[in-house]
């Protein structure tokens, strides 16, 4: 992790994780237990060498790193990012896998410290393979349409999915709590997919982030913005960020791999310094750099220049922005407060 070391502090902090896609947490052993127990063809020979090839683009010694748009960068033989997350997916294909996936990345937020977590999912990805709505469904929380996909498929797919939902009603099993949106954002507004949040509900990054605050239901609906580091790019994005408390989930690893160090990080203590509810996140932990919650925060403690006591209250914030009841927020803050500022 760059040379950092995990200190005592920020092993010990509870956090939370808000942005986080389930099979972006597929690690490469768990991709080969499911490839052979399900008979799914890939090309590796070996679990070794060069199947963690396929994870190790960014971290490749001679600077070999992911593609992170053809559209705009031309193909150099390299996959995207979302090529390697797709490529992954296909091993997942029964209830079991989906559950033992879940199951794992639950047991890292346990050596993590993590103490609440929403994971994101999509269906759209399995559903073309053939696997139910069912078995992706049981046991996921916040479902996403995928940009690059038509809406009209989304929102079949959400009809689908709503059975799984939390309803108005105080109907469905209660396991799905809100709706997102996920894969390629390029030319991919979120104007575009408004049809699907109003249903669930009852161009550049920048444009993205005003859409998201003042536009989509009438600017009435979003609750939290994903990534959105843009948001430094125009000063009312700032201003409405923070006078309709619209939390931040920001995934720094989704922007380490093409922004250094001395540029990101001062970025990222800015919307802090302007009172934007930041929460930090891991967003596709085995995709990028296998760098989890605990390094990612570690991090920003480091190189925004945090102190324990700013640590704390960004976790702390993020309770105000959690899609569950109020009676299952009531535990952290308690457990935030035993914290020891001299660790």
């Amino acid at each position: 992790m760059n040379g950092l070391e995990l200190s005592p502090f920020i092993k010990a902090l509870p956090k939370v994780e808000l942005h986080v896609h389930i099979e972006g947490t597929l690690t490469p052993a768990l991709r080969w237990k499911l490839a052979h127990r399900n008979g799914v063809k890939h090309p590796y020979e070996t679990y070794g060498d060069q199947l963690d090839l396929w994870y190790s683009f960014p971290n490749s010694q001679d600077g070999v790193t992911y593609n992170h748009r053809k559209e705009v960068n031309g193909d150099d033989g390299c996959p995207t990012f979302l090529e390697a997350y797709f490529a992954g997916c296909q091993v997942l294909v029964t209830e079991d896998d989906f559950y033992e996936l879940g199951m794992a990345y639950l047991e890292r937020c346990k050596e993590l410290n993590v103490r609440y977590c929403e994971s994101f999912f999509d269906t759209q990805t399995h559903l073309e393979r053939g696997i139910s709505h069912q078995d992706v469904m049981n046991g996921n929380l916040i479902f996403c349409f995928l940009r690059d996909r038509p809406l009209s498929e989304g929102l079949a797919s959400y009809e689908a999915a709503r059975p799984w939902a939390r309803l108005a009603d105080g109907t469905g099993k209660a396991l799905s709590h809100a709706v997102g949106l996920a894969a390629n954002e390029f030319e991919k507004p979120p104007l575009l997919f408004e049809e699907g949040f109003q249903v669930a509900g009852k161009d550049d990054a920048a444009d993205h982030v005003h859409e998201a605050i003042f536009k989509v239901c009438g600017g009435e609906e979003t609750e939290r913005i994903d990534h959105g580091l843009n948001a430094l790019d125009r000063p009312e994005l700032l201003t409405g960020l923070e006078e309709r408390e619209i939390g931040l989930n920001l995934c720094p690893y989704a922007y380490y791999r093409r922004q250094a160090t001395e540029v990101l990080f001062p970025k990222i203590k800015k919307l802090i310094d302007e009172g934007v509810n930041v929460c930090i996140n891991g967003d596709d932990p085995t995709y990028m750099h296998d760098v989890w919650m605990d390094d990612k925060m570690q991090e920003v403690y480091t190189y925004c220049g945090l102190s324990k006591a700013d640590m704390v209250k960004m976790v702390k914030r993020g309770r105000a922005i959690f899609w569950v009841d109020e009676s299952l927020k009531t535990g952290l803050p308690e457990e935030m407060d035993t914290i020891d500022m001299d660790n």
